[in-house]
């Protein structure tokens, strides 16, 4: 079953490959716009305004906590049934550190409160915690998929190896739209989106607007 979608698309692949020339748009946006810089750091609201932008020429549930149980790989992500208690408990947690952040991040995939999209804002979400407590962000494109993945799979028992390996990739060109537009790729990466890349999206929008 190919998920609900605005654009009425039945295929999977027609729809990953609108979903990620319409997504990474909006993350374009995002970045040109200063858009991000208002958002509130490191609350469900702040990713919840970001899931809203990325996915709202795709989704109806843009921005909105799931009501459905998902699992991916055989892991079962926080219940329907909890998850507002969970995501009121995850606002609460501290943000001060480098660990802190990572810490929240974590627990935030746990609860993975939305029906799709969840990993690429949640992404953008943690860049946006680390420039606000630490003066630094990930530069996604020096962390290798597999191992991010792998590191991920393993933080709700133990959180050093996504620690480490994130720690190692930190930057302080906390405004660089090199490092923003490679990072997003690189997040789409994880996911599976490779059809476009940022580059040529920005390349693209600039010729429509010159037009």
């Amino acid at each position: 079953m190919v998920l609900g979608n605005k654009l009425g698309i039945s295929s999977d692949a027609e729809l990953a490959r609108e979903e990620e020339r319409l997504t990474k748009t909006r993350a374009l946006e995002l970045f040109e716009r200063g858009l991000l810089d208002g958002l509130e750091a490191g609350t469900f609201a702040g990713l919840a305004q970001i899931h809203a932008y990325l996915f709202q020429d795709v989704y109806d549930f843009a921005g909105r906590m799931r009501r459905e149980n998902i699992s991916k790989g055989g892991f079962r992500f926080a219940p329907s049934l909890y998850l507002e208690e969970a995501l009121a408990a995850i606002d609460r947690m501290p943000q001060t550190t480098f660990d802190e952040v990572i810490e929240k991040y974590v627990e935030m995939n746990v609860a993975h409160p939305f029906r799709e999209g969840n990993g690429r804002s949640m992404r953008i979400w943690l860049d946006q915690m680390l420039k606000r407590s630490c003066g630094a962000v990930v530069d996604w494109s020096l962390v290798d998929k597999e191992d991010y993945l792998l590191a991920m799979e393993r933080s709700p028992v133990k959180d050093v190896e996504i620690k480490a390996l994130l720690k190692e990739a930190l930057t302080d060109q906390v405004d660089d739209r090199q490092v923003y537009m490679k990072g997003i790729d690189a997040s789409y990466r994880y996911e599976g989106y490779s059809t476009y890349s940022m580059e040529g999206l920005s390349e693209n929008s600039s010729s429509q607007l010159s037009v």
